[in-house]
């Protein structure tokens, strides 16, 4: 039987795995504690950056329903746990990474599909939530009410997005496509023609890199 902390830890991890759009896993071998948190700090209040037991991590993703992360929980890990814009989460984690090369990607979760890191580094080149909205709105000359609305209603449903990205990474030579994801039903029209909309522009109009 688990010890109560053991079993307190594990609640709280499956708690945060349940609360958040996304995870970024990662190894932290040879972080200080200063950079440690440097990263924190820059990754803002919707990202709860948490170093982790491996074996304690695996059974609170199972409790929380989680799988395919056990090939990802090896070695030192620190898991980002993201309740905000995923995108936002990704490209912060990636840009640390380069200043910081002890800082490694290893993985991630989004929506119940498991990305590798090079599909972490596609989504962290994603323009963020605003920038599209932006220039949707630009483009779209719509009303203002219809802007509104726009305006109001949420980036995505997060499968809709992995979906346009497994459909980009299958078109490049050599890409290896994300676990299959099974879009979720809009909430309401205008969300339908936001995503939509936005998918168009992400793969178009966001540079690589």
């Amino acid at each position: 039987m688990a010890k109560p902390s053991k079993a307190s830890t594990v609640a709280e991890i499956a708690g945060y795995f349940r609360d958040s759009h996304a995870a970024v896993l990662t190894e932290y071998r040879g972080l200080s504690v200063a950079q440690m948190k440097e990263l924190r700090r820059s990754l803002g209040a919707d990202v709860n950056y948490a170093v982790v037991k491996n074996t304690l991590t695996k059974i609170a993703a199972r409790d929380a329903g989680v799988e395919g992360l056990d090939s990802l929980l090896e070695g030192p890990s620190a898991i980002a746990f993201v309740s905000g814009d995923a995108v936002d989460a990704a490209r912060g984690i990636r840009d640390f990474a380069k200043n910081n090369p002890a800082l490694v990607i290893k993985g991630g979760i989004m929506d119940g599909a498991v990305l590798s890191a090079a599909e972490i580094t596609k989504i962290a080149n994603l323009e963020s939530r605003e920038v599209l909205l932006a220039k949707l709105a630009g483009a779209m000359k719509a009303k203002q009410s219809h802007a509104a609305a726009l305006f109001a209603a949420p980036l995505s449903k997060t499968a809709r997005t992995l979906a346009a990205l497994q459909a980009k990474l299958e078109s490049e030579p050599g890409a290896v496509a994300p676990a299959k994801v099974e879009e979720a039903p809009a909430a309401d029209a205008v969300e339908e023609v936001v995503v939509e909309e936005v998918v168009v522009v992400t793969e178009e109009e966001t540079p690589e890199g």
